[in-house]
């Protein structure tokens, strides 16, 4: 299993070479590499000029950590075909890029409107049909996560979808964050992973609060709280113990499952990431810390 630190809270202040250097000196072996302006930018064209891949080639091979994945936000579930389309291209340059780094890995979203569900879940299937040939021509594997506010919230139904193509190049990101709009506001973790089953390959670790219970989020105007009525979600990615997760099911049943030990035809090892937004101040002693939990619930040590 590799243990990543997700350096989105690193990148919006820092150089590429300093966002590398903190997390080798944090402690952690991999970098999962969220969408940065310079490399992957959310929804836009992928980027990485010749100076940017130098830049972070050399850091490195400094520290001698590596991506362990990508992460990337395009509309390829529309819900316009132009959209589709432009998501189509930018998905076929940041395989390009993926390949060329070496990183074999990249976790998205569906990415999605759930207002225009048909329409959406449609379109993914779409793109996904024509994407999958190049996944599988390059040996890349693509970890779809639900997340709130997407035509699909569900754990069970983004799992049966990543699950009806069958294919060891296209598996399934559990996020903890996430996790109460995945059941709606049950937080049965157990069940969700269990649900996930052989095809959980990666895992986020982030807190957060219940959006269902009363007064755990405030909205305004008022009436913006009443659940179903809103056309917003609201999630955090808060230190471990700062929310409502089940930390403890997600540990217990990761244990059952031997997530620790699991690899895969394609893309090797399972990814434990560390996922905390939002906590630049805090970070020397939070990404440390979860990345030391992660270690002896899942690894013993």
């Amino acid at each position: 299993m590799k243990i990543a630190f997700d350096v989105d809270v690193l990148a919006k202040q820092m150089s590429i070479n300093d966002m590398v250097h903190q997390v080798a000196d944090w402690g952690y072996k991999y970098i999962e590499q969220s969408p940065h302006p310079r490399i992957n930018p959310f929804y836009k064209h992928p980027l990485f000029s010749a100076e940017c891949e130098m830049e972070y080639r050399k850091a490195l091979k400094e520290t001698g950590v590596e991506i362990s994945s990508f992460i990337v936000v395009y509309r390829w579930s529309g819900p316009t075909e132009e959209q589709r389309n432009i998501a189509v291209a930018n998905w076929k340059k940041i395989v390009e890029i993926a390949v060329n780094m070496g990183v074999q890995v990249i976790n998205t979203e569906l990415s999605g409107d759930p207002n225009q569900q048909e329409i959406c879940n449609g379109m993914w299937f779409r793109s996904m049909d024509e994407l999958l040939p190049l996944f599988e021509k390059e040996g890349i594997r693509v970890e779809i996560q639900s997340h709130p506010w997407d035509f699909c919230e569900l754990n069970n139904e983004t799992c049966d979808m990543v699950k009806s193509y069958r294919s060891e190049n296209l598996k399934y990101v559990y996020s903890a964050p996430h996790g109460f709009f995945y059941d709606q506001g049950k937080g049965d973790v157990r069940s969700m992973l269990g649900y996930a089953g052989d095809d959980l390959s990666h895992v986020l670790f982030a807190d957060t609060f219940n959006q269902v219970k009363d007064c755990r989020y405030i909205l305004n105007p008022p009436w913006l709280n009443r659940m179903g009525k809103e056309d917003v979600a609201v999630h955090q990615h808060n230190p471990m113990g700062e929310g409502d997760v089940d930390f403890s099911g997600i540990f217990a049943k990761l244990r059952e499952m031997d997530f620790a030990n699991r690899t895969f035809p394609v893309g090797g090892d399972a990814i434990s990431c560390v996922s905390i937004f939002g906590y630049p101040e805090r970070m020397n002693i939070e990404a440390p810390r979860a990345r030391e939990m992660i270690e002896n619930e899942l690894l013993g040590k």
